[in-house]
């Protein structure tokens, strides 16, 4: 009777402790990222009465005494918002050591709990790769295993597929990493998913099953046969064809047999022509006409005899003498 008293009396004391006091609420965050605490109640402080922010229940974060002077504890100061009005907690850039249970509360003669948290700071998952390990298949169907894997973990697993249906032996693959994140392995619409997450984060890489199956398909006898004969048929066209395309190259140079004319002495009465003849090879000789100088008239090899031009000089008749001067003549 008397430790049953006892027991009562301590769940008596505990619940009077912690009057008004809700559910614990878990919150996860990511490294890096800021933290927000909400009251989810209207808060009603008494006079003379303080409103606390407290960690582990030891370590207050925030102080809101009867003169409503908001006081932050140096450890958080330039960390730590705090809202008068609602009571609301913000606390940014956390770290793995700001984990912990938060609670807020009204102190005075009796400790009243108005929210509580318990709080996990997580860091971003890791990558995850999906690899093919092995691909078998036939004409009925493909089997293919693929591993799932992380820095520090890894998940395998089977799957087999028909012309309809894919299944995945044992049904979704799932295993808890080290660092407190999960793998998953598992089917979504004709596609293999790997999926790495935790609370704050995830990461996936996924491979379509159709495409896995084809790179190693094995073809059925009519497609092996169709292969076999389509592949010299193409190699031999491959062959004419160049074949041909060298005898026209070959055709074309040796073809190209044409005779400039030289210049010679023709007929002024021959008229230039261009006669194209034909070979039996069918190729075209082309002969352009002779060309030659004009002939004109032809000088004479004899020399020519000069004769000095004719000058004519008039004749002048002397005047008849006067009798005067004859008489002169005859007296003297």
């Amino acid at each position: 009777m008397g430790l049953a008293a006892i027991l009562l009396a301590a769940f008596v004391l505990y619940s009077w402790q912690t009057q008004g006091s809700s559910a614990v609420t878990t919150v996860f965050v990511q490294k890096g990222k800021n933290l927000h605490l909400d009251v989810n109640k209207p808060v009603v402080i008494p006079e003379f009465h303080e409103f606390r922010w407290r960690v582990n229940d030891n370590y207050n974060v925030v102080r809101l005494p009867p003169d409503n002077k908001t006081k932050i504890v140096d450890p958080y100061k330039g960390r730590v918002e705090f809202s008068v009005q609602s009571h609301s907690l913000l606390l940014k850039n956390v770290q793995h050591n700001d984990s912990g249970d938060y609670t807020a509360l009204i102190s005075g003669d009796k400790n009243q709990y108005v929210a509580e948290y318990k709080v996990i700071i997580q860091d971003p998952v890791s990558p995850v790769q999906l690899s093919v390990n092995s691909v078998s298949n036939s004409r009925e169907s493909c089997n293919l295993t693929v591993t799932c894997s992380t820095e520090d973990s890894l998940i395998n697993s089977t799957f087999t597929c028909d012309n309809q249906t894919c299944n995945q032996e044992g049904g979704e693959q799932s295993k808890n990493t080290t660092s407190g994140s999960s793998l998953h392995v598992y089917l979504l619409n004709d596609s293999i998913i790997c999926n790495h997450s935790n609370q704050v984060s995830w990461t996936r890489h996924l491979k379509e099953i159709q495409y896995v199956c084809s790179l190693t398909a094995v073809p059925d006898e009519g497609t092996r046969v169709a292969i076999w004969i389509v592949i010299p048929v193409f190699l031999l066209c491959l062959f004419l064809g160049c074949l041909i395309i060298y005898q026209k190259r070959k055709k074309t140079t040796y073809c190209k047999n044409t005779i400039y004319a030289s210049p010679q002495e023709m007929n002024p009465t021959q008229t230039p022509n261009q006669q194209t003849t034909e070979d039996a090879s069918g190729c075209q000789n082309s002969t352009y006409a002779l060309v030659g100088f004009p002939n004109g008239p032809k000088r004479s090899t004899v020399t020519e005899k000069t004769t000095s031009p004719e000058t004519i000089y008039s004749e002048v008749t002397s005047a008849p003498k006067s009798n005067h001067h004859r008489e002169l003549k005859k007296h003297g």
